[in-house]
């Protein structure tokens, strides 16, 4: 099934105005057109199911704006997801099209990040992955403290270079920021613009299960890498503190060479994994 989502490439505004335009669905709608391209195969039912669903794609994406990453190209991502989660979306089940939804839509977005290498390429020296990873979390910290950013403290809290800590935050904001205002002086940003009707304790509902499909998924993962595997992908990639690959090597008495191919091999079993099956 191809859909014809209107993105434009170049406009993250234009966009989300663009989507705007398609209505929200009520429980009751959002079943009927669901149960009628279940049974039916139609497609204008499931542009329908799609279209009234591209703010929410929106809303998880910026949850990883912070990876660097240009927003218009995880919501591509995520909306993908969204088009398999209808396809495969069975209403007769009992639960809503986006508590199922939210996972499809996390996974290709989350795919396409490790696919990107992002953590990887974001930076060679140990500290400048600390301050991949810490970045945010000094900086709210701060903000707390002082009442604004200050890029000058959270450089040395994190023992870092400001020049450093400057160019980290500039590449972490990625391509366009949610925060930005639609109008100039009207007080109206990007992201407060995306207010979605549904439920909170549907949103409450969908990150639950999502989170625990994903953290089976990611446990499953990690069971198909061997020992050594392992111990590369937790403290290379998901510490906070991430080892070199020369501290990994000496571990166990490798090359560094040997380290990368070791950490190259473990990111594409769990990306293969991780990536659902499209048929």
């Amino acid at each position: 099934m191809t859909m014809n989502l209107p993105i434009v490439a170049d406009s993250l505004s234009l966009y989300l105005t663009e989507i705007r335009k398609f209505p929200l669905l009520s429980p009751d709608e959002e079943r009927l057109y669901a149960v009628k391209f279940f049974e039916e195969k139609d497609l204008e039912s499931a542009h329908r199911l799609i279209t009234s669903n591209l703010r929410f794609v929106v809303k998880v994406a910026s949850e990883y704006k912070s990876y660097g990453m240009k927003m218009l190209d995880l919501i591509q991502e995520g909306n993908i997801g969204l088009i398999m989660a209808v396809r495969k979306f069975n209403p007769h089940k009992g639960i809503r099209l986006i508590s199922y939804a939210v996972w499809w839509i996390r996974a290709y977005i989350q795919n396409y990040i490790i696919s990107a290498w992002s953590l990887l390429k974001i930076g060679t020296t140990q500290a400048q992955k600390k301050l991949f990873f810490k970045l945010n979390q000094a900086k709210n910290a701060i903000r707390q403290l002082t009442g604004a950013d200050n890029l000058e403290a959270t450089a040395l809290a994190l023992d870092v270079k400001e020049s450093e800590a400057v160019e980290m935050n500039q590449r972490m904001q990625g391509e366009f920021s949610l925060d930005a205002e639609v109008v100039a002086g009207e007080g109206l940003t990007l992201l407060e613009s995306l207010i979605d009707d549904r439920q909170n304790q549907e949103e409450a509902l969908a990150e639950q299960q999502e989170a625990s499909l994903l953290q089976g998924q990611v446990a499953q993962a990690m069971e198909r890498l061997n020992e050594k595997e392992r111990y590369v992908i937790e403290r290379r990639v998901a510490s906070d503190e991430p080892l070199t690959l020369q501290e990994i090597a000496d571990h166990f008495s490798i090359s560094r060479e040997r380290v990368r191919q070791i950490e190259e091999n473990a990111l594409k079993k769990i990306k293969n994994h991780l990536t659902p099956i499209i048929v």
